[in-house]
């Protein structure tokens, strides 16, 4: 039977929407965020050619390349302000968090509370500086020495001031995109740096579609393969959102406690486990790692040492050594970041505190090993599925050379991103139904 927040959650209409002022204002707040940094994505850097860039990266586009500007929005390849989305931002957090299960110090003001946090988040914010700087100089290096194919020049000034304005625009674009990330997190609706990078994948797909489409006409595509793939990526939305909603319930039982003459206690209730605890956060952060040092290297491999273009070449689309990173990273992200979200031991001590207990499992610590046990066969399921979406498809795009926006990873981005800020709006028409329910009845309790 559906509980008296999913009946009211039920009855949510366009009625309840248009009397929720502070949701509109929200939402409003982050379309306008979105379209501030879809602008910011068309204006090109100082000091290059923005048709040579192009024509540069039909050349060179295969690969990590590819997915970079795919999670970029489309700002790599116009070489843009934001060329660097938010990625630098992803790392330094991967980093961050890894640091704060290593370092004792930092973990240690992890457990600070709300002061701890704001001091972690300062520190990735420093860190971002310094990987978007390092990154940013390595491709300003990369285009000096670059040529497109009509033999004309990337850049057109070649001294040490495009170096300097490179670095200061790239570095600065990432840094607005960080701050816009989080002010989108407080004062709209959604995840902002997970809203950002979908943005820029949705920018795209119509283009992409459109060049899909063209392939099809011109014969370079079949056109039963690009019916197939439209399929499949139905299909693949409908995976998605099948295992994104699936959950393991694990029943809860409350003993009964007499209070006076009455009784009070003894129902049940369930802990639900989502099979993809992590959601799309572990091929972000594979992405984001394998992306820091191959995107330099691509732009870098004029010119450069012969084992940076082999090592260019083995992290293309499709081959061995890439394959086997990504899965490696995903694999131990998606482990990783279960850790952090959900602890066993934190989970059964709250049960055991409040006297609440699994049937046929005695509290304490044999309940935090049952939990664990079932965490992890659930995290099993949940990487060999993120591994899935994201591995099998590069295989088709490397056979057939279909875009990067029809691949599992940018349909798990926007599927689970949309889903998450859908959630975010029903919760707060739920919180503007109920505050509706509380005035009536203080009104009520007033006229009596």
């Amino acid at each position: 039977m559906a509980s008296a927040a999913e009946q009211l959650a039920a009855n949510v209409n366009f009625g309840v929407f248009a009397k929720a002022t502070d949701l509109k204002k929200r939402i409003w707040f982050t379309v306008l965020a979105l379209v501030v940094y879809r602008l910011g994505t068309w204006i090109p850097i100082p000091g290059v050619d923005p048709h040579v860039m192009a024509d540069l990266f039909k050349q060179s586009g295969g690969g990590l390349l590819g997915m970079f500007d795919m999670l970029a929005g489309g700002a790599l390849q116009r070489m843009t302000i934001f060329a660097l989305a938010i990625m630098p931002y992803i790392s330094a957090s991967i980093i961050m968090q890894l640091m704060t299960t290593i370092v004792p110090s930092l973990e240690q003001i992890k457990k600070e509370g709300e002061a701890g946090r704001k001091k972690i988040n300062q520190y990735t914010r420093y860190l971002t500086v310094i990987i978007a700087a390092m990154q940013a100089y390595g491709i300003a290096v990369g285009l000096e020495g670059m040529t497109g194919s009509t033999g004309s020049a990337v850049m057109m000034d070649n001294h040490l001031l495009f170096r300097f304005s490179t670095v200061v625009t790239l570095v600065g674009g990432t840094v607005f995109l960080m701050w816009l990330g989080e002010q989108i997190t407080a004062r709209g609706i959604g995840q902002g740096t997970s809203l950002i990078i979908m943005a820029g994948i949705v920018a795209e797909l119509p283009g992409a579609l459109a060049g899909t489409l063209e392939l099809g006409r011109t014969g370079a595509l079949p056109v039963l393969l690009i019916i197939g793939l439209l399929l499949l990526s139905v299909a693949i939305i409908y995976f998605i959102v099948f295992v994104e909603r699936a959950q393991r319930r694990i029943i809860v039982q409350y003993p009964k406690r007499q209070v006076g003459n009455k009784m009070y206690g003894g129902e049940s209730s369930h802990l639900p486990l989502k099979i993809n605890t992590p959601g799309v956060i572990p091929p972000i952060f594979a992405s984001s790692l394998l992306l820091m040092p191959v995107t330099v290297a691509q732009f870098a491999t004029a010119g450069g040492p012969e084992w940076l273009t082999t090592f260019t070449v083995l992290m293309g689309r499709g081959q061995p050594l890439y394959l086997a990173l990504y899965t490696l990273l995903i694999v131990f992200f998606a482990f990783f970041y279960t850790a952090v979200v959900f602890n066993p031991v934190d989970t059964a001590e709250n049960l055991k505190k409040y006297g609440g207990f699994i049937p046929g499992i005695r509290p304490g610590k044999n309940t935090s090993d049952y939990l664990d046990y079932v965490l992890t066969r659930l995290t099993v399921l949940g990487a060999a599925y993120l591994t899935a979406l994201s591995v099998l498809p590069e295989l088709l795009i490397a056979k057939w050379s279909v875009p990067f926006y029809f691949g599992g990873t940018s349909l798990l981005i926007v599927v689970s991103v949309t889903m998450d800020t859908v959630a975010q709006v029903q919760s707060h028409l739920l919180a503007h139904q109920y505050e509706g329910l509380i005035k009536k009845a203080r009104l009520r309790g007033r006229r009596g």
